[in-house]
Parts: C-alpha cells; sequence; structure tokens
C-alpha cells in the first residue's frame, strides 16, 4: 500500500481525468472541480470516453498504441502542469501504469470505485483501492483510536435505491459508441478479454432479459425461503472483476466453485443446503449455472445446491448459517448481520475480528460467529472516511455524491487522515435517491 501524497492547498489544481463510470458522472465532476477554481483535462481512450465528456476544448484523445501510453502520459503531466490524476479503478492497464507513474512524480492519485458498502454508497480513496487500499495495512484497534474524533451515529442505508438499471443502461450505451463510433481510435484494447462487440451484445441482451430474469430469480427465491432447510451462501463475483482478478488466488470461478462445493460436501451436515448466489451484473458470458450443476452432480449433491440469479442479497440473508466469498463487498452485509463469514482473496474488510480462518470444511460444519461490536466500529469508520452516500449511475445518486466529494478531493488531507485531524466533513443520513 501506498501513503498518499498530500497537496498544498495553496497549490494551483490541474486534474487529469482517464477512464470513468460509463455516463456523465465524470463530466458532472469536473464541472463542479472548476468551479472551485480547479483547471481540469479528460484523456479518452475511446469513442464512449468522448461521448459522455461534453466538454470539447479540455477533451485529449489517445490514439496511439499501449506501448507508448507511459511516455505520452509523462508528457502530458509535463505539458499541462498536472497536480492530480482522476480514474475509475486502479488495476487496468493504463491505469495503474498512470497511477505508478503520477506517484513517483509526486502527484495526488485519486481513485474511485463501487462502494465497499455497495450498493449505497461508493469509494474514494487515494493511491489505490481494493487490495491497494490504505485499509489493507490498518487494524480495528487503530480505527477505534481514529473514531475518538467523531461522536456520530453510522448512516443507515435507504429503503431502495435506483441505479441498477441506469447502470447496465449506460454500459450497454457506452460499448454502443465503442462498436460504431470508434474508427478514430484504431489502437483501443479493452481491458478485459472479451471484443468489445461481444461485450455490448452481453449488455444489451441483460438490459431486455431483465423482467424474465426477475420472475426466475423470484421463484427460485421462494422455493429457498419456504424449503424449510438449513442453509448457507455463496457470493459470487463477475470473473472478469479486476478484485477477482487480480487480488484473489482463483484465475476463473470454476476453479473457486470446485473448492466450495466440494468443502460443503465434506463439511457441511447432510440435511444443510447450499445456496450460490450470482452476482447482480453478471451477463452470461461465464457459465456459472452450467458449472454448478456440473460440478454438484459429480458430488452426488445436486438435490442440495440452489442457483439464483442476481437480485437483492436481503431477502437470503435472513436464515443463511454462514457465507462463503473470495473478496465479494457483498460480505459486508453478511457481516451487518452478525452471520460468520469465509473469504479466500484479499478483501479490505478481511480483519481477524470477524472474518472466519477456520478450514473450509470445519466452516460448513460449524462456523464460529464474529465480533459484531469489532465489525459495527469498522463499519462507522469507513462511513466516516471513504464510503461517500450517493452513486455514479442516477442523476439522484450523483447529486447526493457531489455534495461531498468535491471537497473532499480537494482537502490537503485523505479520508482517512482527514478522520484522525478532526478535520473530516460531518456526513448526513441517507435519503432515498432516484
Amino acid at each position: 500500500m501506498t501513503e498518499p501524497v498530500t497537496q498544498s492547498p495553496d497549490t494551483p489544481r490541474v486534474f487529469l481525468f482517464l477512464q470513468g463510470p460509463h455516463g456523465p458522472f465524470f463530466h458532472k465532476l469536473a464541472k463542479m472541480l472548476r468551479l472551485a477554481g480547479g483547471t481540469v483535462w479528460r484523456v479518452g481512450f475511446n469513442a464512449g470516453d468522448r461521448a459522455f465528456w461534453f466538454d470539447r476544448d479540455s477533451y485529449i484523445p489517445y490514439r496511439g498504441a499501449q506501448d507508448d501510453w507511459p511516455a505520452t502520459f509523462a508528457a502530458l503531466v509535463q505539458a499541462k502542469g498536472v497536480t492530480d490524476i482522476v480514474l475509475y479503478g486502479d488495476t487496468r492497464p493504463i491505469h495503474a501504469t498512470a497511477a505508478a507513474q503520477a506517484r513517483a512524480m509526486g502527484l495526488t492519485v485519486h481513485v474511485f470505485e463501487e462502494g465497499y458498502l455497495r450498493p449505497y454508497w461508493v469509494t474514494y480513496e487515494r493511491g489505490g483501492s481494493n487490495g491497494h487500499s490504505r485499509l489493507m495495512s490498518m487494524n480495528v484497534p487503530d480505527m477505534r483510536k481514529a473514531l475518538a474524533q467523531s461522536d456520530m451515529d453510522s448512516a443507515l442505508p435507504p429503503a431502495k435505491w435506483g441505479d441498477m438499471r441506469h447502470h447496465v443502461f449506460y454500459g450497454a450505451l457506452y460499448h454502443w459508441f465503442v462498436m460504431f463510433r470508434n474508427g478514430q481510435y484504431r489502437n483501443f484494447r479493452p481491458h478485459r478479454d472479451l471484443t468489445v462487440a461481444a461485450e455490448f451484445r452481453l449488455h444489451l441482451s441483460r438490459l431486455l432479459t431483465m423482467p424474465l430474469h426477475a420472475i426466475e430469480r423470484r421463484a427460485a427465491t421462494l422455493r429457498i425461503r419456504y424449503g424449510g432447510f438449513p442453509y448457507h451462501l455463496c457470493l459470487l463475483q463477475l470473473e472478469h472483476d479486476s478484485s477477482f482478478q487480480k487480488h484473489s488466488p482463483f484465475s476463473t470461478m470454476t476453479e473457486f466453485l470446485e473448492l466450495v462445493l466440494n468443502g460443503f460436501a465434506e463439511g457441511a451436515p447432510r440435511h444443510h443446503h447450499l445456496v450460490i448466489k450470482a452476482h447482480p451484473l453478471e451477463d452470461g458470458r461465464v457459465p456459472v449455472k452450467r458449472e454448478i450443476k456440473r460440478i454438484a452432480r459429480d458430488l452426488g449433491i445436486e438435490g442440495r445446491v440452489h442457483f439464483v440469479r442476481g437480485g437483492k442479497l436481503a431477502q437470503l440473508l435472513g436464515e443463511a448459517r454462514s457465507a462463503v466469498t473470495v473478496n465479494s463487498t457483498a460480505g459486508q452485509q453478511v457481516l451487518w448481520r452478525g452471520i460468520p463469514i469465509k473469504v479466500f482473496g484479499d478483501a479490505v474488510y478481511a480483519q481477524p475480528e470477524f472474518v472466519s480462518t477456520q478450514p473450509l470444511p470445519d466452516f460448513f460444519k460449524g462456523a464460529a460467529r464474529p465480533d459484531r461490536k469489532a465489525y459495527a466500529d469498522y463499519r462507522r469508520f469507513l462511513l466516516e472516511t471513504s464510503q461517500i452516500p450517493g452513486g455514479f449511475y442516477s442523476a439522484g445518486g450523483r447529486r447526493q455524491l457531489m455534495r461531498h466529494v468535491v471537497d473532499m478531493m480537494l482537502s490537503p488531507e485523505d479520508p482517512y487522515d482527514a478522520l484522525k485531524s478532526g478535520t473530516a466533513a460531518p456526513r448526513q443520513q441517507l435519503r432515498l435517491v432516484n
């Protein structure tokens, strides 16, 4: 983990934006940074980046090869007098390269990510996120010391949230631009293995099949809730997601599924069941359902294994005995309810006070309960530092997010240090935003 750079409050700020979440969030953020006195530039790597950046004078297209990007980035920093870079996720190749160079140059690296307590918050950190976050080197006793500077109650999530349909829509629209309007960016290569055309088809297919999947999901959930059997949860992630690929010991989801199903077959009481829940954005590029059936059949436990396609986790958590995951942020919802959890990858919440260290068969046989008081303090620490209420994709979510994030970016201290020094701005209770 890299310590964040501290900017002097008197230094003229020049922000260089790289790739952001699908949709207009980065454009809105840049507009407010300009109002605050900053200068903003944006590097675009494809037509999707350009489509959502509406200030053409500050847009810098990059049409070169990926091997030429480090030299181009260094030249841009010098030519524009850049003091800060802003990016969404820090593991895609162009971002990882730029972030490493920026840190070496003494620039501030602002990293946005989906919320560690998603979907009601987003993550803002400096230097790195997920396995590169400063949280990876922090412990609960240190967090409790920092919380002594605050007497605020933890924010509660709203009753409902309206971001998912916007997320899917903007994803499909972004890939449409890359697929049909990318003639000027012929050197662009996506950071994932699929072609842009395949990504677009998957986003479009998922958008069109959402009603059908909702019916299938509701039926599966009802069968589990009214089945009368004890069950454990297995929380899946997207195989192509950076948290899975960069911060876990697995290269494929099948490897993880084989480990979990074998551990369940060996250790769980024979009347217990396993519910495997797909990520809400699972789009079918990995045949997860087929692999589950195959492995469960080979182990002779097919009648005790259930698959649920996405949806809200809360409907299944109420009666769950335990949960396993690689490093999904959904693990935070599990811990919030005091349910035992075991993780296999690098996770910002993998603290020994509340994440199991038992061997997997023993965990399924009888998991030790987490320390709920320790987790409550950890969660409160996040909500007072790197977790900002709002969202990237809906208009209401962006409005809520913008009320906090610009001041945090302009602060000379990163969110964790601001809490320690007592300068962190108060956070309000979340409201419903659509």
